[in-house]
């Protein structure tokens, strides 16, 4: 992959994650705000490779957890920083994010939902997956991230990792 690319991929997420956090800033309670804004700050630090910022906005018992195909190496629970960063480098020795558009987000208290479209390529079989769905419904503890729980098309990711 180019940089030009990576370059247009983080441009997109980057302004994706601008507009959903100005999109909700008018009609959330200041709980439901802070939280909102402590995830998109962890998308922000993720997608811009962070890794200080991301550790900050962690708790030290915070759980990742990826729903889909077991065969896939980054699918399962990851519990606790050290946890999830090795998670991280094996997600991301595994998968190049190409796209990633949040279309909507919201939050109620301390959860927050993320809903967008991604795409990527596997290191695996080189295949490009195509554009799908994701989703998150994230926790927010004491200023820091409890809970990642992430939903995407995991057949489709699949069908491309194990070149199909």
């Amino acid at each position: 992959m180019d940089r030009r690319t990576v370059l247009k991929a983080s441009l997109g997420a980057a302004l994706a994650l601008t507009l959903a956090k100005h999109a909700g800033a008018q009609t959330m309670d200041a709980t439901s705000q802070s939280s909102f804004d402590t995830v998109m700050a962890f998308m922000g630090a993720m997608g811009g490779g962070d890794m200080d910022a991301m550790s900050a906005l962690m708790a030290d018992d915070m759980v990742w957890h990826n729903e889909g195909d077991a065969t896939l190496p980054w699918i399962g629970e990851s519990v606790g920083k050290e946890a999830i960063f090795a998670f991280l480098g094996v997600f991301s020795s595994n998968l190049q994010t190409t796209l990633w558009e949040n279309t909507d987000a919201f939050a109620f208290g301390d959860t927050v939902a993320v809903f967008g479209k991604m795409n990527g390529m596997t290191t695996q079989s080189g295949q490009e997956i195509g554009e799908f769905s994701f989703a998150l419904r994230a926790k927010v503890r004491n200023g820091q991230v409890v809970l990642w729980h992430w939903f995407e098309d995991s057949f489709a990711v699949s069908q491309a990792y194990h070149g199909r």
